[in-house]
């Protein structure tokens, strides 16, 4: 495979072939993510990804899921992405599922229909990065979203029948914020009713502005145990919605996974007792990306 660049992918597609069609992310403005900050946005032609489907023909015959990499493949065109999952069922048709990440903003360039014409053609899964469902804190790390916006995209998603895994990123308000993140990310899950809740860990990273920030004191990241707080305070706010339910990312303080309403309960506990105490968290030297 011809990468290029740094491949960043969900967990959850470890085990997927993970196909390269664009470089880096189109909008690449959000303050606290230094995964392309030096990367400018390319689309890679089509003699290239052809010539990486060839080599998948030959040698991954074992994955039946694939991922479009990178972070920006939906904003192609509907022309494109029609030409490449074509070309991947002929090519590889033991592939089963096809996922990539969708932002907001390519989400809308998409109509409903042409939502459920990629799912016609294969694709299963998108991956939204929601971070959080606080405007106040969507702001203040320039995401270019609101509220509402990130919402109407989440329902869109599911509306047109796909799976949706919707990303949450503790953290991102800051020590002063993080009550109100918490609570609203919460209330924007609610409206969104995700297949999938993914919760990581804000780590500053040196290269990005909000690290910057962070530098000069004027972000506040909370600490281990506000974060669990927040983390409590964000699936206390979770309702009856069914969804699986991770936080077990390696950024996570404590590791936790299950489905929803059922596990909320169980959840909650474990929350309850790493805070008092009883059940150990995750040394800070041990957490990663």
């Amino acid at each position: 495979m011809q990468y290029i660049g740094n491949i960043i992918r969900p967990p959850s597609e470890a085990d997927s072939i993970i196909l390269q069609v664009t470089v880096g992310c189109s909008y690449n403005k959000c303050t606290f993510c230094g995964a392309y900050k030096e990367q400018s946005f390319a689309i890679k032609s089509e003699q290239v990804v052809d010539e990486d489907l060839q080599f998948a023909r030959s040698y991954c015959r074992n994955q039946k899921r694939l991922f479009l990499a990178d972070g920006d493949v939906l904003i192609l065109s509907q022309r494109r992405l029609i030409e490449i999952l074509l070309k991947i069922r002929k090519n590889l048709p033991w592939v089963t599922k096809v996922s990539l990440y969708g932002n907001a903003r390519a989400v809308r360039n998409k109509s409903l229909t042409q939502l459920q014409e990629l799912k016609g053609l294969g694709l299963d899964r998108i991956y939204l990065g929601l971070e959080s469902g606080c405007t106040e804190v969507l702001d203040l790390v320039q995401k270019g979203e609101t509220h509402e916006t990130m919402v109407d995209a989440g329902r869109k998603i599911r509306q047109a029948g796909l799976f949706l895994s919707v990303t949450a990123l503790l953290g991102l308000g800051g020590s002063v914020l993080s009550e109100k993140h918490a609570k609203e990310t919460a209330e924007a899950l609610n409206k969104i009713g995700p297949n999938q809740i993914a919760v990581l860990t804000l780590m500053v990273l040196q290269n990005s502005p909000l690290g910057q920030r962070a530098a000069s004191g004027d972000f506040i990241l909370p600490d281990s145990q506000q974060m669990l707080r927040e983390l409590h305070l964000l699936i206390s706010g979770l309702n009856s919605n069914r969804c699986q339910f991770h936080a077990n990312h390696a950024s996570s303080y404590l590791p936790l996974a299950g489905r929803l309403p059922r596990d909320k309960d169980v959840l909650l506990r474990t929350i309850e007792n790493a805070l008092a105490g009883s059940v150990p968290t995750v040394p800070e030297s041990w957490r990663a990306l």
